[in-house]
């Protein structure tokens, strides 16, 4: 099927442009992305060349590229890959946020493409495990954290339908210039009635990042992506990923979730917490501000789905925690009293 329109005739080139309805698309309204060719997308990728390769994700492999002026990724998927393609290109054409990446365009010609703005520092999880990347400082941990929380709050709960990532981690968490976070990968995004119940459906995502009930059941609601930003957090705190390898020569592996819950138990976490903070931070970080996030991580990753907080109590939390405010009142943000008492320590 041939559905790559191009621009517009006569339009100005560097404005997007409204290629509303466009047939195939199976009712998708596209609004303010372009419709590139094929021929512009594989000049500005020398032909997809590999020395413009940048990614390669589980839908298909990320080209750099020059596009009408401004830098952009591509991605490039299989045909095979087209309900990831619909999904991702429905949200993102309906959703815009500082914290989320913007789509700028797309091609269904051959191969499917998405054409993104391109962001510069790649993703968290590079940053975080990369030998080549200096480490990121505490207070930049923060503030991606609460970027992450920010993008996801406005899917949850500013849009209609609301919607549910489904594969939230720290590959999917992207770094601008400025060191901001951007929310990435739509593909598996999932749409749910507003206040609606959780939707049985198969199970697609990353393990370690998921929670039980998904895991076992296949339920969905935002709670799964609450409980997988936990994880991130844990992540932010310890480099160490979402499931580690309890020594190199054994196939043995535990979760991040369960070696932060060992530490959180403890009487006075405080010094097991130290053992498990990124090493590359060294002793450069407030160990009351550690101690805050882990809280909010095991909250996030509560095994009853009901008892971890919404991603606006998240973003709320975050933010004081982000403003170094020693007095973290967390009752004054979550109505759960097992919850409160959770966060407090008690």
């Amino acid at each position: 099927m041939f559905l790559c329109l191009g621009s517009v005739p006569g339009s100005d080139s560097n404005k997007p442009v409204d290629a509303t309805g466009s047939q195939g698309l199976t009712g998708i309204t596209v609004d303010k992305s372009v419709e590139f060719s094929y021929e512009e997308l594989a000049k500005a990728t020398d032909d997809f060349s590999l020395a413009n390769k940048i990614g390669q994700g589980g839908f298909g492999a990320v080209y750099y590229a020059e596009l009408r002026g401004e830098k952009a990724a591509i991605k490039k998927m299989d045909m095979q890959a087209s309900k990831e393609f619909f999904a991702e290109l429905k949200v993102l054409t309906h959703v815009h946020h500082l914290n989320l990446v913007r789509l700028i365009g797309y091609c269904v010609e051959g191969s499917l493409f998405l054409v993104y703005e391109f962001i510069e520092n790649g993703n968290l999880s590079q940053h975080l495990r990369g030998s080549e990347k200096d480490p990121l400082p505490w207070s930049t941990r923060v503030q991606i954290a609460l970027d992450s929380a920010r993008g996801l709050e406005y899917i949850h709960e500013h849009t209609v339908p609301v919607y549910i990532h489904r594969d939230i981690k720290s590959a999917n968490i992207l770094i601008d210039k400025n060191f901001r976070g951007k929310v990435a990968d739509f593909g598996l995004t999932k749409l749910t009635e507003v206040g609606g119940a959780s939707l049985p459906t198969r199970l697609v995502g990353t393990f370690g990042y998921m929670p039980p009930e998904y895991a076992q059941y296949g339920d969905v609601s935002p709670k799964v992506d609450v409980y997988a930003l936990g994880v991130v957090l844990y992540e932010l705190i310890s480099a160490k990923e979402a499931i580690i390898k309890t020594n190199d020569s054994s196939a043995e592996s535990r979760g991040l979730v369960a070696l932060f819950e060992d530490v959180l138990n403890q009487p006075d976490p405080r010094e097991d917490l130290r053992k498990v903070v990124d090493p590359r931070l060294g002793e450069d970080y407030p160990l009351d501000s550690v101690r805050k996030m882990a809280q909010l991580g095991k909250a996030c990753t509560q095994e009853n789905p009901q008892l971890r907080p919404s991603m606006r109590s998240i973003v709320v939390a975050l933010m004081t925690l982000s403003s170094a405010t020693e007095d973290w009142d967390v009752g004054a943000f979550y109505e759960n009293q097992a919850l409160v008492n959770l966060m407090s320590g008690r």
